[in-house]
């Protein structure tokens, strides 16, 4: 999935927003919306050939194993496909599954008890992308503006957000995240996702492209 790396510079660059691309925007605009978070993507139509991982899982960070349960049920209803059952882990509670148009979805807690009932509420949405080198990837944003709020060697970062973005931005080995996410780490061809920038255009080491767009809240197409 490689693609040439753009030469130009920009400063102050924040992820904006997250497109999908998808081969039925109005099958996919009607799947987010049933799992509720149509709020926090964009869509686009895309015929962009794509096999196996893609790279990257957006993940839902929320407050209980119940609420874990309740989104992953929602998205198991409108269509999608069990990756890793919801389980217990050292770290908390979390499960797997990938959306009808292939996105893979995390949905986890830190919490392995509940102390109230399931609700609708998302903590925060991390867009985790899978890269051969983290410290260099890490370097590429840094380079570009973003500001590194956590990072663990060579093998996690995460991005400072910024106000207008509804999601955050990290770093992970892309085999790591496969293994995490239960599938294969091989793919070829689009990554079949498009990161909104507040600066310009610009491809980084591993293939995944960022576009100019503006701060507004971004909304499904």
């Amino acid at each position: 999935m490689a693609m040439a790396i753009t030469t130009s510079t920009a400063s102050n660059t924040s992820l904006a927003s997250v497109i999908l691309e998808v081969a039925d925007p109005e099958a996919a605009r009607r799947f987010y919306t049933a799992f509720g978070v149509d709020s926090h993507i964009r869509l686009r139509a895309s015929e962009a050939h794509s096999t196996g991982f893609r790279g990257f899982t957006l993940a839902l960070g929320v407050s209980r194993p119940a609420t874990v349960d309740s989104f992953l049920g929602l998205a198991v209803d409108a269509g999608a496909t069990v990756l890793k059952p919801a389980a217990k882990s050292l770290w908390g509670y979390g499960g797997v599954v990938q959306a009808p148009d292939g996105t893979i979805w995390k949905a986890a807690t830190s919490a392995k008890k509940d102390t109230g009932p399931a609700t609708r509420e998302i903590d925060e949405i991390v867009l985790l992308l899978g890269v051969e080198d983290v410290k260099a990837s890490k370097q590429f944003y840094v380079g570009r503006g973003l500001t590194v709020a956590r990072s663990f060697g060579g093998k996690y970062a995460e991005f400072a957000s910024g106000e207008s973005s509804p999601v955050k931005l990290a770093l992970y080995k892309r085999r790591g995240l496969a293994k995490d996410l239960g599938v294969p780490a091989d793919g070829t061809g689009s990554h079949r996702i498009v990161l909104g920038s507040t600066a310009g255009s610009f491809t980084d080491p591993d293939g995944f492209a960022w576009e100019a767009a503006g701060p507004s809240a971004p909304a499904p197409s």
